[in-house]
């Protein structure tokens, strides 16, 4: 790692993006195996798999609001760091790190509480069936004993990445990764643990991570450091941290609605085949969402600190590198659906009837997702930038204005089958979506340089 603070002003962008973004993006790969390898091998449990993989699949949109609100402190205040390092603000960069690692410690024990208490509840109303429910609340009740472990190594994890510090980064997920690959067969099937193997395998696997995190950031190699007196909270400090990590709120909370949404509405309309595909969707939907994250976090650092620096052309330079990277990669994705969808089903179940079912409806699902790269690009840049306002439209405007609607519409148009016109929600809000946001940016992101540019001029 270069210890020249402005390395990010200064190192050529398309060099500076494939150092800071191969981290990131192998961080997510990692990350993504880290969210479906228990999925992989609790489908493949001898006689009950798809049962068991129904059942934890339904965790799944509890398992999302532990990592929205992970992203709502980390995923706000890290951009807002990164670009005080750019003003060569120093000392509110820190501030904000120390701000955002008390709140992020005070919602991870709200949230072990809830979770311990009300997990049953919450499995039920979430599209759990009489059959599926106990495997759900197996998983659950050992998972919740490790939120705390999850919310600082993600939400933490930003403030490494949006330093430049990538390599480190992606270390706090690969540590964690690994071991959830190695403890996952040993609990699951070695001590014959089932599901609450996976869970357990997952929580220590995820408190290896956090040592990591907190060993970095409380050390010596790191630009911003936590130290005590920035621990006690400001809301001139919290307040817009979260304000701009609302977006990343309401974008990973959202997929946790639309999962309820979803497992409600094919629980109705096609059983449990259809609630155990939908588990298999939402994994291979992670192929194209957790590396696209990956692009944007690397680009992130060099368009916060930039645009905090004024420097116009490496804003843009940077922007439309990560726009043409996100849209090969969610292009390249897509073929491979597309043509082999029977081989991504595969991973996840052996069961016949399931990967039979599962193989249409992710062609059927997927269907926009070659579209996607702009979406993710010009919602990150927009995080980047500090625009919370026009990040928060754009994620509300997605899920809440199209997804959900569709979900229950489509099927009363489509009633001959009803079960894959609930998928089908998916690719029409996807390409709504995208032609919104495309449009909304052009104008935002003129609105932000133009902004720069004055600035310059008056100060000549």
């Amino acid at each position: 790692m270069n210890d020249d603070k402005d390395f990010l002003g200064k190192e050529p962008v398309g060099r500076l993006l494939l150092k800071l973004a191969l981290p990131t993006v192998a961080a997510q790969v990692i990350n993504m195996l880290y969210n479906i390898v228990d999925r992989i091998y609790i489908g493949h449990i001898p006689e009950v798999g798809s049962l068991a993989l129904t059942g934890v699949g339904v965790c799944m949109p509890l398992i999302m609001i532990v990592s929205a609100f992970a992203a709502f402190v980390g995923y706000g205040g890290a951009p807002r760091a990164s670009i005080f390092m750019g003003k060569g603000d120093h000392a509110s960069a820190e501030k904000t790190l120390g701000n955002c690692f008390v709140v992020q410690i005070g919602i991870s024990v709200i949230l072990t509480a809830v979770l311990l208490i009300w997990n049953r509840d919450f499995l039920m109303a979430f599209g759990a069936s009489e059959n599926t429910v106990e495997y759900g609340v197996a998983y659950m009740n050992i998972y919740a004993i490790g939120t705390i472990f999850v919310q600082i190594t993600l939400g933490m994890n930003a403030f490494i990445t949006a330093q430049g510090f990538a390599k480190t980064g992606m270390f706090s997920v690969l540590i964690g990764a690994v071991a959830n690959i190695v403890l996952d067969p040993i609990f699951i099937f070695g001590f014959n643990m089932g599901v609450e193997g996976a869970a357990l395998a997952t929580i220590i696997s995820q408190a290896m991570s956090c040592i990591w995190v907190m060993a970095f950031l409380f050390g010596k190699k790191t630009h911003l450091r936590i130290r005590r007196k920035n621990l006690n909270l400001e809301k001139e400090i919290v307040l817009p941290s979260l304000a701009l990590g609302l977006s990343s709120f309401i974008m990973q909370a959202s997929e946790s609605v639309i999962s309820i949404c979803f497992n409600s509405s094919l629980l109705r309309y096609g059983g449990d085949i259809a609630v155990g595909a939908m588990t298999i969707l939402t994994s291979v939907m992670q192929f194209a969402m957790l590396p696209l994250q990956g692009l944007g976090q690397g680009a992130q650092p060099i368009i916060s600190y930039n645009y905090g620096a004024q420097n116009v052309k490496r804003v843009k330079d940077a922007f439309k590198l990560l726009l043409k990277s996100s849209l090969c990669y969610s292009t390249l994705l897509w073929i491979f659906i597309m043509i082999f969808p029977q081989g991504f089903a595969a991973m996840f179940t052996s069961d016949p009837e399931l990967l039979e079912f599962t193989k249409t409806a992710l062609r059927i699902y997927m269907a926009c997702l070659l579209l996607f790269g702009i979406q993710m690009a010009c919602q990150m840049t927009f995080t980047s930038l500090g625009n919370a306002k026009a990040s928060i439209l754009v994620a509300v405007m997605r899920k809440f204005v199209l997804l959900i609607p569709l979900i229950y519409l489509l099927p009363s148009i489509f009633s001959s089958n009803q079960t894959m016109a609930v998928y089908m929600a998916e690719p029409v809000a996807d390409f709504l979506a995208v032609s919104f946001t495309a449009v909304l940016f052009t104008f935002q992101f003129k609105k932000a340089l133009q902004q720069i540019e004055n600035a310059q001029e008056s100060k000549e």
